[in-house]
């Protein structure tokens, strides 16, 4: 089951990966092009509201949700049942995202008034954020149907197509800014249209694989099916849930439009770089890791179920470690080669960096969350995580309060990392009671482990960026030693790890083995 999970989870992360890279070479355009202006904060506000939908639709509410429901049915009334139940939740799907996507047209000053009350005293930025809002409107309606066949072909164990869907969404947002936006008497007018496209292709990439496997579209509306009852009990709940962190987000662009001009792209940019390892890693996992643990609740396989959970636990934390500490001691490095060129200036990279710092903190458990969070999910249980969440934001807006006086935007940051900490604790806390032990010893002694190695790789790349790393250096020059940098940081670790005999990474050893062992037979 570890290999099974291990193999899809990197075919996840092998996509999400190249995903992220485009999606930083997307970040680029736009720094070049609107820096940290105001077009820049009025597009990241309008483009938040909509985007919030996807990660809450692809990552909360279709997956908790529909997925455990979805094996459950397949499981004890076979695949016709399953199909039916999949048509008539698209045909609902299709009505409730137009209604969303209309609402939001029409209600955009009220929904950006909500999101960024501090853009009222400036109408010119308001207008703007508004006219950008309800460009991105029908981006709604695409990408929670792209979320939906996501969900669909995660259940059936396919995963690699749906998690390159994001590239399409990169690169038409790419070809908008340097095609539409020189052309736009609003530049920024022309990346909202790369928007929609984008997520009208991630829709119809997935329908082709869907039609294949005999989910196509039926004429079928049933809204007191059973299964779709518990699905909408279900997912209610699952939304608030797995999507905290997302929410948080949002309470950090509606206090940061009352801060300093810049203060929502520096989150902005901080937090997608927070997202790589988050996303190509944590979210990867927990992708493959819902289908197979409501595989395993439906069977009442309760033994197996806590074995993958802890499993996924241990590796997440062998990941997600070190890449804490490398993005603390590397963040105004990686910032100042990414994006400060063009409207990006130094200003930018050090409010970028700052909020980076502060993000990294939490990130751990960012992951944690994505990993905990669909243990519950798997057995049909969306309220424990939801409470949780409830008493998360709470906190959050609480510690934002008090900490953006004195911090700014980094305030903004750290209170959400800290309240993220506190939703990870919770959840494991509640988990424990739920299904008995998790193997926290276990856990506990190769934390251990990670934490020694990623202080000794974090003390190397503090010296290699001291001696080699400057900020006024060529471009050429500044990548090369942060690739250096990098990868001594990598090295340092994967040597520690060994010399420690830490099991994650003796198991990730074992398995490129394996696969390196097969490769000549596969070709034979």
């Amino acid at each position: 089951m570890k290999k099974n999970v291990s193999k899809a989870a990197g075919t996840v992360s092998g996509m999400t990966l190249l995903s992220r890279i485009f999606g930083f070479v997307r970040d680029m355009f736009i720094a070049m092009a609107f820096g940290s202006s105001t077009a820049a904060d009025a597009f990241f506000v309008a483009f938040r509201i909509p985007n919030m939908q996807r990660r809450v639709l692809g990552e909360g509410a279709v997956a908790s949700a529909f997925i455990p429901v979805f094996s459950e049915t397949l499981e004890k009334k076979g695949q016709q049942a399953a199909q039916e139940l999949t048509a008539n939740i698209f045909n609902i799907l299709l009505i409730l995202l137009s209604v969303t996507s209309l609402g939001l047209f029409i209600f955009s000053p009220a929904v950006v008034t909500l999101f960024a009350p501090g853009f009222l005293e400036d109408q010119e930025k308001f207008k703007l954020t508004v006219d950008l809002t309800r460009w991105m409107a029908p981006y709604l309606f695409f990408i929670g149907l792209a979320a939906f066949s996501m969900g669909i072909l995660n259940s059936l164990k396919v995963f690699a197509l749906p998690a390159a869907t994001p590239i399409l969404q990169n690169i038409s947002m790419i070809a908008a800014i340097l095609i539409l936006v020189p052309q736009m008497d609003e530049p920024i007018m022309g990346l909202a249209i790369g928007v929609i496209v984008g997520g009208a292709l991630q829709t119809f990439i997935q329908l082709p694989t869907l039609i294949k496997k005999g989910y196509g579209w039926k004429k079928r509306l049933h809204f007191k099916q059973p299964e779709v009852i518990k699905i909408a009990k279900l997912m209610g709940p699952a939304i608030l849930g797995l999507a905290v962190y997302e929410l948080n987000l949002m309470v950090d662009t509606l206090l940061a439009s009352t801060l300093p001009e810049g203060s929502i792209s520096y989150l902005y940019y901080g937090n997608r770089l927070v997202q790589l390892p988050l996303g190509v890693f944590a979210v990867a996992l927990a992708v493959v890791l819902l289908p197979t643990l409501s595989g395993h609740a439906a069977k009442g396989e309760l033994k197996e179920l806590v074995q993958t959970i802890s499993f996924s636990i241990r590796l997440i934390l062998f990941i997600t470690i070190p890449a804490t500490i490398g993005l603390i001691i590397l963040r105004e490095p990686i910032v100042n080669t990414l994006w400060e060129r063009g409207e990006f200036l130094q200003a930018s990279t050090q409010g970028t960096a700052v909020a980076l710092l502060y993000y990294s903190i939490g990130l751990c458990a960012y992951s944690g969350i994505k990993i905990i969070a669909p243990a519950f999910y798997s057995l049909q249980d969306t309220k424990t995580p939801a409470k949780i969440g409830i008493y998360s934001m709470v906190l959050n807006i609480a510690l934002n309060l008090i900490l953006m006086g004195p911090l700014q935007h980094g305030g903004l940051a750290l209170a959400t990392s800290l309240s993220a900490l506190f939703n990870a604790v919770l959840l494991t806390y509640f988990l424990r009671k739920r299904l008995g032990l998790l193997g926290g010893r276990k856990i506990l002694r190769s934390t251990i482990k990670m934490g020694i190695s990623a202080i000794i790789m974090g003390v190397a790349i503090h010296f290699c960026k001291k001696a080699w790393f400057d900020l006024n250096d060529p471009l050429g020059i500044r990548i090369t030693v942060l690739l250096t940098c990098i990868s001594l940081g990598i090295l340092v670790y994967a040597l520690i790890s060994h010399l420690l005999k830490n099991e994650e990474w003796h198991y990730l050893l074992d398995m490129r083995k394996k696969r390196a062992e097969k490769l000549p037979t596969d070709a034979t």
